[in-house]
């Protein structure tokens, strides 16, 4: 086993699929949980990624702003409560929970909100169970046997796809007789899977619709945990480092004063992006990315021509 922190060595071996493909085998159960993008192989990764892109770009992204203040301004709220009569001691970690978890829900699913947050509740309780089955040793085919535990995973997991399931076949709906797609994510993603296979007249260079609900299940399990605890840390931080908590309040009180914040002033607020990129520095949130080696090479040889 090979460990490489070097950023170009990383981006050589993460383009190269071909030599360096994703592992395979461990504990199937962990499919429970989501597939999607950072499952899947060469074209396959190269259509997901194509189809996916548009819903990243920081034009749609701009439309999610309001969404993010919402779930903020919600979460900050509560903490008021909590301290408005007397100084108390209030575990935030579980308030950041579920502020990523809201604002997951609002831009995935938009109107269907609601929908999206029983999703969320469900992944929880599924990621609890895959884990605590992988903290023992897993027996081939084991998956297949009517424990209690193997049924509630399946359970949750035909629950979880069924509700994406209604909330696709609206849309798809509204996008065959003409409505425009809505800006959340999985409005985005629809739109940009439809003109896709418009564009090739084939439904084969497209997304399925269990290809989709995949997608949605990797939002919720990539982007949950993670960033509540990139969140986490950096709140520890600025407690450390008091300097950068003034340095970086008074930056926005300058930039943004009483105004809610705008996709225009976030670019401005330079300490801020200093104090992130700083805190995924020291705590990325991703710890690391297996990858096998198809044939034989050397790093200095990484990423050179095999001719």
């Amino acid at each position: 086993m090979i460990h490489i922190t070097e950023p170009a060595l990383i981006q050589e071996i993460l383009a190269n699929y071909s030599r360096f493909p994703k592992l395979k085998g461990g504990n199937p159960l962990t499919k429970l949980l989501a597939r999607g993008l950072a499952y899947v192989e060469a074209d396959q990764w190269a259509k997901h990624k194509k189809i996916i892109n548009p819903a990243f770009h920081v034009e749609k992204l701009k439309h999610m702003l309001p969404a993010f203040y919402v779930s903020c301004s919600e979460m900050i709220n509560k903490w008021e409560e909590l301290t408005k009569e007397t100084s108390c001691e209030v575990d935030v970690y579980p308030h950041l929970q579920t502020f990523t978890s809201d604002v997951i829900s609002r831009t995935t699913f938009g109107s269907s909100y609601q929908e999206g947050r029983k999703i969320f509740e469900l992944q929880i309780e599924q990621a609890a169970l895959v884990f605590k089955a992988l903290e023992s040793l897993y027996i081939p085919g084991s998956r297949f046997l009517p424990t209690k535990k193997n049924r509630r995973m399946k359970e949750i997991d035909r629950e979880v796809k069924a509700t994406i399931n209604k909330i696709i076949n609206k849309r798809v709906t509204k996008l065959k007789v003409g409505e425009g797609s809505s800006d959340d994510l999985l409005g985005i993603l629809l739109d940009s899977n439809y003109k896709e296979i418009k564009q090739q007249g084939n439904t084969k260079f497209g997304l399925s619709t269990e290809e989709v609900i995949q997608e949605c299940k990797l939002f919720y399990f990539a982007g949950q945990e993670t960033t509540a605890n990139f969140l986490a840390w950096t709140m520890i931080l600025l407690a450390q480092h008091t300097n950068w908590q003034d340095r970086a309040r008074d930056e926005v009180l300058k930039v943004f004063g009483e105004r809610k914040p705008n996709i225009d002033g976030l670019s401005h607020v330079k300490a801020i992006n200093m104090i992130f990129h700083e805190v995924l520095r020291l705590y990325p949130a991703g710890t690391g990315l297996g990858r096998m080696i198809r044939e034989e090479t050397t790093l200095g040889n990484i990423g050179t021509d095999d001719s």
